[in-house]
């Protein structure tokens, strides 16, 4: 089951049922922070410090989302918007809340912002090791086109990744498609 129960006209909360479960999306602010450190610790040790969020949420380029699970944060995502260009920073979701699509449904999130913010492109980077992130940003359209060495703590390489074409309508049939993956029609 998947019904829609509120969505914000500020493009950024949303609400819905899942499965039982009451997700929310919405725009991370600093008083998430306490929530969200635990997790990129976890997720990306020793990953962002605080300051460095608390800086990016402060800056007007960026745009974090966290996803809520009946009230509980389980994962966050943010992206940077300059000019045409969304650049995707971190996904994270708590490890015991992985394989419930709520990576796919924040990097849908982002996007579609993204396009509502007239960016033609986005752009990535992931550690080479994570196929399985790998695997979703391609769904979505990401290509791999080069690598950034030593990238993550100065020891594992990065794969760059992009996305061209996200104001198409080609790509909001994509987008289109891949919420329904995770939100059915009835």
């Amino acid at each position: 089951m998947c019904a829609k129960s509120f969505k914000s006209t500020n493009n950024f909360a949303e609400s819905e049922i899942s499965d039982g479960m009451t997700l929310t999306i919405e725009r991370m602010t600093e008083a998430h922070l306490p929530e969200v450190m635990p997790i990129e610790r976890e997720v990306f040790a020793p990953g962002w410090s605080e300051e460095a969020f608390r800086n990016d949420l402060r800056n007007p380029a960026a745009l974090y989302l966290i996803l809520r699970v009946d009230g509980k944060i389980v994962a966050y995502a943010g992206m940077w918007l300059v000019v045409d260009e969304a650049h995707i920073t971190n996904v994270a979701v708590k490890p015991e809340y992985r394989g419930r699509n709520f990576a796919k449904r924040l990097i849908h999130r982002l996007l579609s912002i993204a396009r509502e913010r007239g960016c033609v492109k986005a752009i990535l980077e992931v550690r080479v090791s994570n196929t399985p992130a790998q695997k979703l940003y391609e769904k979505f359209g990401f290509r791999p086109v080069a690598i950034r060495p030593k990238y993550y703590d100065n020891t594992e390489d990065a794969l760059i990744m992009w996305l061209e074409g996200l104001d198409t309508p080609e790509y909001e049939a994509t987008l289109r498609a891949i919420e329904q993956e995770f939100c059915p029609a009835k």
